[in-house]
């Protein structure tokens, strides 16, 4: 059980802090040591982000040396969140395919900002992507501040412990409703409506999300428990678009309770979107 986990000291950036982060959830006991003190750094159990040694086997993270620690497939280089998502965070998240989730929605793009990987091209001039370093860098100091860069460090380490476990909750439950709406789908006797059981409180945007990226399926049927009443959705043709396989009626359109009942000869029908999806 490590003891003592060991960054750099002074400014800090969104992997150094969310590598902490992972760290203290995964060792919540541990001793953080920010420091570039050689002899403070070789003491560490795991060091990252300092040090200028690579080596997973003996926990150190570090990507600053010449050749950096490598790249993904994808050209995204290593900065020491993925290095030790890569190592720890299967253990942390529970699983192969959360841990692959997460990299790809959070840990890759703070690995490609601290490495210089520009992921985003503005549309209009003047406006950019307010992304999770720019939350991370609201926590540091300002000119006019103390420079306690050790306590903004752990103020906004313990953030990103909240941001980070609430997304692993988030994307452990999402694998587990996607396996729901596969298995739907596959008990379905006309694939072309996969109805989800009443217990289950997926949300239309999962169901969907899985519907959409199947050949067959039109409509899902699912409860909506906040409102308790059932759904019918349309799918959408995939999901890089609005655009849906087959929609609602448009004569359907707006229509409350008894004039929707009227017209879609459904006995209880409540409400049908103007957009004709639900």
């Amino acid at each position: 059980m490590p003891k003592k986990i060991v960054t750099h000291n002074a400014k800090f950036h969104s992997d150094d802090v969310f590598a902490a982060a992972a760290l203290l959830l995964l060792y919540p006991d541990a001793e953080v040591v920010r420091t570039r003190e050689e002899v403070l750094i070789t003491s560490g159990d795991i060091v990252f982000d300092v040090g200028e040694i690579y080596d997973a086997d003996s926990n150190r993270f570090d990507h600053h040396q010449l050749g950096g620690a490598g790249d993904r497939e994808n050209g995204i280089p290593y900065s020491s969140l993925g290095l030790i998502w890569k190592k720890f965070g299967e253990e942390l998240t529970g699983s192969q395919v959360v841990m692959e989730r997460i990299d790809r929605s959070l840990v890759q793009a703070i690995d490609a900002g601290d490495n210089g990987v520009d992921l985003f091209k503005p549309t209009i001039v003047g406006a950019r992507p307010y992304v999770i370093s720019s939350v991370v860098n609201e926590f540091g100091v300002t000119w006019k501040e103390k420079e306690d860069w050790d306590g903004r460090f752990m103020e906004c380490v313990e953030w990103a412990k909240g941001f980070l476990a609430r997304l692993i909750k988030t994307e452990q439950d999402t694998a587990e409703g996607e396996n729901i709406v596969q298995d739907a789908y596959q008990a379905a006797a006309d694939k072309r409506l996969v109805i989800i059981e009443e217990q289950y409180a997926l949300g239309r945007g999962l169901v969907t999300k899985v519907l959409s990226d199947l050949p067959e399926p039109l409509y899902s049927i699912l409860y909506r428990h906040d409102h308790k009443s059932w759904q019918l959705v349309a799918v959408r043709k995939n999901n890089d678009t609005f655009g849906l396989r087959k929609s609602l009626p448009e004569s359907w359109a707006a229509k409350h309770d008894t004039e929707l009942e009227v017209e879609s000869g459904v006995s209880g029908a409540l409400f049908c979107h103007r957009r004709c999806f639900m």
